[in-house]
């Protein structure tokens, strides 16, 4: 790794844990950053947020842990499997990381279904193109359709033996297809075809329900104290 400036955050209320407050830690706007060069910081528990990159660091909580999949021992579960057969006919486009209005669109939709009163529900077209793209990392939307209607957008960053999980929104009407699951899956097998090692999927929060999920996808890796473990 070489020397990157850092600087940390005042503490704020944390978005994933009520009554406790949050410090991060962030790349300084200072330094130019690369798709190599976020590659290493990501293997060090960092992650994206449109161009900015962070990562937890609260002094008095280790609740955020960083997590990764090895694609290759990859075990489905029940549900998992009956997920990637249920969406055996959805499609599935890879397109270029800019603004759609469809998507856009359908993005609102999600926010206004899944997070209401949040301020995500009311992102302008600004703020949705900035909090999920880039204008220095290698980023692809990949478009589900279902019955030739949009059904939901995954974003994922690829490096040369990974890919990182960024955001997935979905139609809401079409949720009895677990799209949020499917599309974790097809980042899985899509990842084990382009022959990337790892899918990164972001912060495993055991008390956060909504962040919870991810130990699903097994056999996964930890970030803990500076080194990726397999944990029982």
């Amino acid at each position: 790794m070489i020397s990157i400036p850092l600087f940390l955050t005042n503490r704020y209320p944390c978005s994933y844990l009520d009554d406790k407050f949050a410090q991060s830690v962030f790349v300084h706007p200072s330094c130019p950053l690369t798709p190599a060069l976020y590659a290493q910081l990501i293997e060090q528990g960092f992650r994206r947020s449109g161009d900015e990159v962070y990562k937890p660091n609260c002094p008095q909580c280790a609740a955020c842990v960083s997590v990764r999949l090895p694609v290759a021992q990859f075990q489905p579960n029940r549900s998992q499997k009956r997920c990637w057969k249920k969406n055996h006919t959805t499609q599935a486009i890879i397109k270029p990381p800019v603004f759609e209005q469809s998507h856009y669109e359908l993005y609102l939709r999600y926010q206004a279904a899944r997070h209401s009163g949040g301020d995500m529900a009311y992102s302008s077209p600004e703020d949705y193109i900035n909090f999920l793209g880039s204008c220095w990392c290698d980023t692809q939307f990949v478009e589900f359709s279902i019955g030739n209607e949009l059904a939901g957008v995954a974003v994922i960053d690829q490096f040369d033996n990974a890919y990182s999980a960024v955001y997935t929104f979905f139609e809401p009407k079409f949720s009895s297809h677990s799209l949020g699951m499917y599309a974790v899956l097809w980042q899985i097998e899509h990842t084990k075809m382009q022959q990337r090692e790892f899918l990164y999927l972001g912060f495993w929060i055991n008390e956060c329900r909504k962040m919870a999920y991810k130990k699903d996808y097994r056999p996964m890796q930890f970030f803990i104290e500076n080194q990726w473990l397999g944990l029982q």
